[in-house]
């Protein structure tokens, strides 16, 4: 049998790799047109910020390690142009000589991986202005760096590329002005957990234009424009461009092969295409989102590993399926790790989905223990089945183990409830003895039991404006005179069952503290003395992060739900 991969890196050298293992006489050649066929992609921003410092710590694989392994035929520099389905045959163009010649398969696997948007901008074609997608591009932009030594940057666009951009080139002293047409950063966060990061890259000189398009660019004869819509140009020595990518399906929609979600090639469970001969893997193929249980397209290199081992098995006829996936990604900022699993509000209410959602801040070890560090949590679980839907983190330490902790339990079809039982490592040095997920699920158990009631950050604005509620700050004194949120008092936890005489008994209390605790005991005294009690969700702390993005005092929203931020959250 003769096997055609079209494209390396994740899902196609994967898929080369386990064909090889599981059938030793099959005939396996990859073509790439790039001259790298297995390379550290995520790893590209950190060669250039100067973090990894060898160009050949990037390469994973070469076409003679590959041979010498593997005994597989890799062919870089070399671009598949047609797939002609009825002969069962690729076009291939050598892009050195400009040679075209046919190559013949049995089963072809198409990696063609995903290619960055490039908008129709005036200047599009500047020197100044880059892409980054492959090795090629970060050796570009690497020889930029080193030769022009640029003092001003400007990166447009706010997902992985452009924040990790960002700040490696801060890294190497550069002046940052990230651009990004969205009113947040990193969209698989809402937009209260964007918050934090909005303001860790601030804190470290990034400038961030916020809900800001970019009308084009102007090329000078060492720096270049960026004009910005409705706002004054930013000169600069460079741009990175980083605008999101989309699936390079051209090679199948030209074969006749069915197209999916945004274009993207449409596969079964066992990444077969439309024609049975054909797979597809990666970030041009359409998958199932393991939550929604909607299409996606997921560019990750994790689920495009998991793809190339799928086609594999059912080329040599191994019975595996893949399961989807859930968008699990962790991302460094700087200090800060920012990681998210599942689907987040937007996602929730655009799918109609009944959901809850908590909120919380531990720390990431035990407090007596030196060097401990807060994270916030949000976790989102439907509220009649109690099923996870999604969660997201950010923080300093211990952000991974906890997003892969709760990413395995909605794997495991455990619930936010059941996070509660989770048996998990101990030592001061690392965790609590009761973790920050299985606090989540106290919290959801305590929330299903109606031991408590929650409000949340869009709803203030219209809490400040009733006069039939009580707003209640619980934190010490202290604590109170370095920041509150507007219109609410301060009785002291500690002092609470003492002064229980001051709140009227007929109003419904709302009570705040730093991260959400002592707000809890609070509730539970009040509840317990006749009162009807809510608790804020995630603390003062995700209170002043969210309100500071905000910029502006509460006393200038009208009466209502916080709309604006309902609508982005």
């Amino acid at each position: 049998m003769k096997i055609v991969i079209v494209g390396g890196v994740a899902g196609g050298a994967t898929a080369a790799a386990r064909l090889r293992r599981l059938d030793e006489r099959a005939e396996i050649v990859v073509f790439e047109r790039s001259g790298y066929i297995s390379y550290a992609n995520c790893g590209l921003p950190y060669y250039i910020g100067g973090t990894i410092e060898d160009a050949e710590e990037l390469i994973l694989q070469t076409p003679d390690s590959f041979w010498d392994r593997f005994r597989i035929d890799v062919r870089t520099r070399q671009e598949v142009k047609a797939i002609n389905v009825e002969e069962k045959t690729v076009t291939v163009r050598e892009l050195d000589t400009d040679k075209t010649y046919e190559e013949s398969y049995d089963k072809l696997i198409l990696s063609p991986g995903a290619k960055p948007i490039r908008p129709q901008l005036p200047g599009m074609d500047s020197p100044h202005l880059f892409t980054l997608r492959t090795v090629e591009d970060t050796f570009r932009i690497h020889k930029a760096v080193s030769k022009q030594k640029p003092k001003t940057a400007v990166v447009v666009g706010g997902g992985f590329i452009g924040v990790e951009m960002a700040e490696n080139l801060a890294a190497l002293g550069i002046s940052v002005t990230l651009v990004e047409k969205q009113t947040q950063l990193l969209s698989q966060l809402d937009a209260d957990m964007a918050s934090f990061v909005h303001a860790h890259m601030k804190s470290r000189g990034i400038k961030l234009l916020l809900g800001k398009s970019v009308a084009g660019f102007e090329d000078r004869t060492s720096e270049i424009v960026t004009n910005i819509v409705a706002d004054e140009p930013i000169l600069s020595d460079m741009v990175i461009l980083s605008i999101g990518v989309l699936p390079d399906s051209s090679l199948a929609a030209d074969a006749g092969l069915e197209l999916g979600f945004k274009n993207s090639i449409a596969v079964n469970d066992w990444m077969q295409t439309s024609n049975p001969d054909i797979y597809a893997v990666g970030d041009a193929a359409e998958i199932t989102h393991s939550v929604s249980g909607e299409k996606a397209l997921i560019s990750l290199a994790g689920p495009a590993n998991k793809q190339g081992r799928i086609a594999a098995d059912h080329i040599c006829g191994v019975a595996h399926t893949y399961k989807g996936s859930a968008a699990s990604s962790v991302l460094k900022v700087f200090d800060l790790t920012v990681a998210s699993t599942g689907i987040n509000e937007r996602t929730a209410v655009a799918s109609g989905i009944d959901y809850e959602k908590i909120v919380l801040s531990p720390m990431s070890h035990a407090s007596y223990y030196p060097g401990g560090t807060v994270m916030t949590i949000k976790l989102l679980f439907e509220r009649e089945s109690d099923r996870i839907l999604g969660a997201q983190i950010v923080g300093s330490d211990g952000v991974d183990k906890r997003i892969d902790v709760i990413a395995t339990a909605m794997q495991a079809g455990i619930t936010a409830i059941g996070l509660k039982d989770l048996d998990l490592a101990y030592a001061p040095p690392y965790s609590s003895a009761k973790d920050p997920v299985n606090m989540a699920g106290f919290m959801a158990e305590n929330i299903a039991d109606g031991l408590v009631k929650q409000f949340h950050y869009e709803d203030i604005a219209d809490l400040r404006c009733r006069e039939n509620v009580i707003l209640l700050d619980t934190r010490t004194p202290a604590e109170y005179a370095r920041g509150h949120a507007e219109g609410f008092r301060n009785i002291p936890l500690d002092d609470l069952r003492e002064r229980l005489a001051e709140l009227d008994i007929t109003k419904p209390v709302y009570v705040m503290c730093q991260s959400g605790l002592r707000s809890y005991i609070a509730c539970r005294i009040l509840t317990q003395n006749g009162y009807e009690c809510y608790n804020f969700s995630g603390g003062y702390r995700f209170y002043q992060s969210i309100h500071a993005e905000k910029q502006v005092s509460s006393s200038a929203y009208p009466c209502g739900m916080d709309k604006e931020y309902a609508a982005i959250r």
